[in-house]
């Protein structure tokens, strides 16, 4: 007899999670020498969360928003990752997700799976107070790396102070408006010499 063991699963998650490390994002490292990988992405993100939760607006269980950052991007591994400021279909983009999340999540112990699901779930929907801060999160640190370096991906989209208002400034305001705030100064500045 050949079963799958519990501990089996886990693994073959974790190995299948490696591969979040090759998906490559648009947004550059702070020093501007090469563009981040999901992974790293998803590492500094939880540690943002880590370090600025006194900042939330709301009450918020910082394990749980780690948790969910950690876990946010996985599905990239079959959707890949798409650029706030690019052209693309939103709603086909988000069944791709949903695939993926049911695939990758999928592979855990049925436990895990349902955990793990149940908490991206929270996270894409937003509408918790822990949830709503990880998704702020996830929008301030590409913001902090394009300004780290020059702009960084910026003019390969065309990206516009407002746009960055719109897209990126409503959510970050929405769970922390005193990092949104501090933002806004540093973008007003770049966009004013550009």
């Amino acid at each position: 007899m050949n079963a799958t063991t519990r501990l089996d699963q886990q693994l073959e998650f974790l190995i299948e999670a490696d591969k979040l490390k090759s998906t490559l994002r648009a947004t550059q490292l702070c020093d501007g020498s090469r563009r981040e990988n999901s992974g790293e992405h998803s590492w500094h993100i939880a540690l943002y969360a880590m370090t600025l939760a006194e900042h939330a607006n709301r009450p918020i269980n910082v394990s749980r928003v780690i948790k969910m950052l950690l876990i946010h991007d996985l599905v990239e591994i079959d959707a890949g990752d798409v650029p706030i400021h690019s052209n693309h279909d939103m709603e086909k983009h988000a069944l791709i997700e949903q695939a993926a999340a049911t695939r990758i999540f999928g592979m855990l112990p049925n436990d895990q799976a349902k955990a793990y699901r149940e908490l991206w779930d929270e996270f894409e929907a937003a509408e918790s107070d822990d949830a709503i801060f990880a998704k702020s999160i996830d929008r301030v640190q590409p913001v902090i790396s394009n300004l780290e370096t020059n702009g960084g991906t910026w003019p390969e989209f065309n990206v516009t102070a407002e746009q960055l208002e719109s897209r990126v400034g409503v959510k970050v305001q929405r769970g922390a408006p005193a990092v949104w705030d501090i933002l806004q100064s540093r973008i007003r500045a770049f966009f004013a010499v550009c």
